[in-house]
């Protein structure tokens, strides 16, 4: 979606009054159209009109708050004061690939069920209409949600997994270079007064 030079897609500039302006159509464009360009899957990059530092990044970021503004969030308080305490912590870079390969893989997945039941209408045509197909796949949505928590279970128990490996890993190493491994380390006994 987002291009990471000027050739490979839309360049947008943005001047210091905040208007957004795209130098393919030579006109002013919205946040909004912003929002179309993503959803339509349409590569671009959002530049300072005059430092030319990309803006890309928060502007996405605006239009998230305004969508998470707007109805129905897709993040909890919680998440976000997850996501926020991830920020400095050495696993920081971690976390962002581990969110962006689940989201991948929930868009693969939701790409392989649209495909699949594109088929099925195709092939069912005579047999079903578009509004008893649409009634069936609102049926579908608990089905998905057990299946998502399936996968987010699974997802965790690598995680944790994971986790555990890199602890065995910082412990040998730091056994090698003469440091006690933390679970071999006597416990402390108790002061007497």
């Amino acid at each position: 979606m987002v291009s990471s030079s000027k050739k490979d897609g839309r360049l947008i500039k943005k001047y210091p009054n905040r208007r957004l302006y795209d130098t393919r159509t030579s006109s002013y464009i919205t946040m909004s159209d912003v929002k179309e360009l993503v959803l339509s899957h349409e590569e671009f990059q959002v530049v300072d009109a005059k430092s030319s530092e990309d803006l890309t990044r928060s502007v996405l970021l605006q239009i998230i708050l305004e969508e998470e503004s707007a109805g129905m969030p897709i993040f909890s308080a919680n998440v976000l004061a997850q996501i926020i305490r991830f920020y400095g912590n050495a696993m920081q870079g971690l976390m962002g690939t581990y969110l962006e390969k689940n989201i991948q893989g929930f868009m693969d997945m939701q790409t392989k069920l649209q495909k699949q039941s594109e088929a099925l209408m195709a092939s069912n045509k005579g047999l079903v209409n578009q509004e008893s197909w649409t009634q069936f796949m609102a049926g579908q949505a608990p089905m998905m949600q057990n299946l998502m928590a399936s996968y987010l279970d699974q997802s965790q128990k690598v995680f944790l997994q994971m986790e555990e490996q890199m602890q065995a890993n910082t412990r040998n190493m730091m056994s090698s270079f003469g440091f006690p491994k933390g679970e071999e380390r006597p416990a402390s006994k108790p002061k007497n007064d």
